[in-house]
């Protein structure tokens, strides 16, 4: 396999452990916790253990909101690499695919490899992986062929995403995996970037999705690209943000988003102008569709009429 038998293979991954090379390099300090962690053996031949029919049944139900938000970016990104020989997985917090794009034609190879729906491959099970070594890490990364820990894996090319959930917890990996010889560096960069593209897109759908009643607002990270996605409620409080708006805004990943002044959060002129817009449409909108009816807009905006007679005020509408 790759130049290597399962004996050389096990040989080079034990001398890297007995280094101390676990310190330097994320590889070899995977390869350390599948050996000395998970009991693990490199030249161990056995296919991937898989979940039951009704075991992976229950595992997507669990995670619909983020089966239902992914479809659209893993049919994307399958449209822009599968021809490649590539194909893409969704795998939950376990490591397990629940969800595949592939080529019919590649079908019976990636089955064979594993590289299906139902198996399982966290570090416990398959030792250093896309997927499982994503889960651990929880960062973009790429186990290329003999970086993997089992040498019966090492044909094997694994691009995995972390994403992450509207309350910016770990929700699963999105791996595009390739068993290819010909597979190429400047390929490889092409396709982490692709499926980083297409992780935000998930992320960002899986948001919208939870806030569906909420105005959403863009945040702006340091270098002026956007930095994530904050949910702001009719009373200009903010109610959720994304991973990656929580860094910019320093807070805490992982939680329930403690509602406070979109204001105050925001901050600075430009925040409060493009909230601020954005309120007085919304506004207006209501008391065109009530006719006027302070309490009937309101009722429909969710707010109290006390609430809504503030924000008129605020932005200068009259009722009529």
């Amino acid at each position: 396999m790759n130049g290597q038998s399962p004996r050389h293979h096990a040989a080079r991954v034990e001398a890297a452990i007995t280094s101390g090379q676990a310190a330097r390099s994320s590889v070899v300090a995977s390869w350390r916790r599948s050996s000395r962690l998970h009991r693990l053996d490199p030249a161990g031949r056995s296919s991937p253990n898989r979940l039951s029919e009704a075991e992976l049944h229950r595992a997507r139900e669990r995670i619909a909101p983020l089966l239902a938000a992914a479809r659209g970016a893993m049919d994307r990104l399958y449209q822009a690499i599968g021809a490649s020989g590539c194909c893409v997985l969704l795998a939950d917090g376990e490591g397990v695919p629940v969800d595949r794009r592939g080529t019919p034609a590649d079908d019976a190879t990636f089955q064979s490899w594993g590289l299906w729906t139902g198996a399982l491959w966290s570090e416990e099970h398959e030792g250093t992986n896309g997927i499982g070594t994503c889960l651990v890490e929880q960062r973009p990364l790429t186990i290329d062929r003999d970086q993997h820990f089992f040498t019966r894996n090492t044909l094997l090319s694994c691009t995995a995403v972390p994403i992450y959930d509207h309350e910016a917890a770990f929700a699963g990996v999105l791996d595009v995996s390739s068993c290819r010889a010909d597979r190429t560096d400047v390929f490889s960069s092409l396709i982490a970037l692709a499926a980083g593209e297409a992780a935000k897109r998930i992320e960002a759908d899986l948001f919208r999705r939870a806030f569906a009643h909420a105005r959403i607002v863009l945040t702006q990270a340091a270098d002026g690209q956007c930095g994530g996605l904050v949910a702001v409620d009719a009373d200009d409080l903010v109610i959720g943000a994304t991973r990656s708006a929580r860094a910019g805004l320093g807070i805490a990943p992982g939680r329930a988003l403690q509602p406070m002044p979109a204001a105050d959060l925001l901050g600075g002129d430009t925040a409060r102008d493009h909230l601020a817009g954005g309120q007085r449409a919304v506004l207006q909108r209501a008391l065109l569709r009530a006719g006027g009816n302070v309490s009937a807009a309101a009722k429909a905006l969710g707010v109290s009429r006390a609430t809504l007679h503030r924000k008129l005020k605020r932005f200068g509408l009259n009722a009529h």
